[in-house]
């Protein structure tokens, strides 16, 4: 990234020789992306700023482009990011089916196909692998079938925590290996860099070729004329390197991440009484577990490990100013002693067998020192 602030920090539109090199610079990380992704043509690779960029573009822009469709089918477990573009859509005079989840965050495919309503159907929007809890939904079985039933029905997905974790292939032709989710069918995915250690602020968005969206940014003549805005050249080439050096490292890190999240469980489900695995029946993402104790607040606990150096988020709303739980543990009833105790530790491809042994010493006695001052604690005559 560093010689696009340094010294070729010219405008890519622009005519002049030295922007030339930078106009270069994008294609190159395009066809990249292109790449990991088992894409023939590198021209259905949009960037956006982010995720939540570029699920707007994917929702807003099919709505504007097939103005005859007016339903979406989407779940009770999205990302915000698609939740309120749907509910958004609502207040416009759009039907929106919210597909509900099992106890173990799962979807059920009967459910899905007694949804669609071809011709009138819209878009489907379901996330590969949910934000909280990790869960895989098998997207590319849902495309397919969306599919089927109408092909003019569009699929999007949200893939913003599963890209680089999983292989995904796009390719029109299919499934190029085995061990690759087949999205041959899929025809948008949104995903963020941020979530495989490029910067923050840049995105992608995928549109396959032939689908009916219109632009969301209206300016120049960007990206084909598909979104307005001067190119982040700096962030595109992080976004692009990133998902390079992850698709090298891809089955190291993903087998010392399985590793390390199933020793975490097994040590912390041994160790504390009364806790649970949000979605551990389920098919996961290797690097997210959601962890519900019961009988104490996810607030508290977060502080707790902030104290001690630990970064971990809560499964619950209360974070961002709301004393409402979180609507995917909603979705997916967990019991109210537990569905305000939620957390979510994350890991990576940086995370330490260190790091690991140093929460399970700590979350125990914070659990355990909670639990005391609990009157839920003392109501269910829980000892420390």
């Amino acid at each position: 990234m560093l010689p696009f602030f340094k010294t070729l920090y010219f405008n890519p539109s622009s005519m002049y020789e030295p922007a030339l090199g930078v106009a270069e610079a994008i294609r190159e990380s395009r066809e990249e992306i292109a790449r990991q992704f088992f894409l023939e043509d590198p021209a259905e690779i949009l960037f956006t700023s982010c995720a939540t960029e570029s699920n707007n573009h994917a929702l807003f822009g099919a709505a504007l482009a097939n103005p005859a469709r007016r339903h979406i089918i989407t779940t009770q477990v999205e990302h915000p990011a698609v939740r309120e573009v749907c509910a958004e859509m609502q207040r416009r005079g759009y039907r929106v089916t919210y597909l509900p989840v099992d106890r173990q965050g799962r979807l059920e495919i009967r459910d899905f196909v007694m949804a669609l309503e071809p011709g009138n159907t819209l878009a489907v929007s379901i996330m590969h692998a949910n934000n909280e809890t990790g869960v895989v939904f098998p997207v590319g079985d849902l495309a397919r079938i969306a599919k089927e039933t109408d092909h003019g029905i569009l699929f999007h997905t949200d893939a913003t925590q599963s890209v680089t974790k999983r292989l995904i292939s796009l390719s029109a032709g299919g499934a190029v290996h085995p061990e690759r989710d087949d999205f041959r069918h899929v025809d948008m995915l949104s995903c963020s860099g941020h979530k495989f250690h490029a910067p923050k602020g840049v995105g992608i968005l995928f549109i396959r070729r032939g689908t009916r969206v219109r632009p969301f940014i209206i300016g120049g003549h960007q990206e084909s004329g598909r979104r307005g805005g001067t190119e982040n050249v700096a962030f595109i080439a992080g976004i692009a390197k990133a998902m390079k050096v992850a698709s090298e490292t891809h089955a190291e890190d993903e087998t010392r991440m399985r590793g390390l999240r199933d020793y975490f469980e097994t040590e912390l489900l041994r160790k504390i009484p009364d806790v649970e695995i949000n979605g551990g029946d389920a098919p996961r993402m290797v690097n997210t577990t959601n962890i519900s104790c019961h009988f104490i607040e996810g607030e508290s606990i977060l502080y707790e490990l902030s104290a001690e150096g630990i970064c971990a988020s809560s499964g619950s709303a209360c974070t961002s100013g709301s004393l409402e739980p979180s609507h995917v543990l909603r979705a997916m009833n967990v019991p109210f002693t537990a569905i305000h105790g939620s957390v979510r530790f994350s890991f990576s491809r940086y995370t330490t067998e260190a790091e690991v042994h140093r929460i399970l010493e700590v979350f125990p006695e914070i659990v355990a020192r909670l639990r005391k001052a609990s009157p839920f604690s003392r109501e269910n005559k829980h000892s420390a």
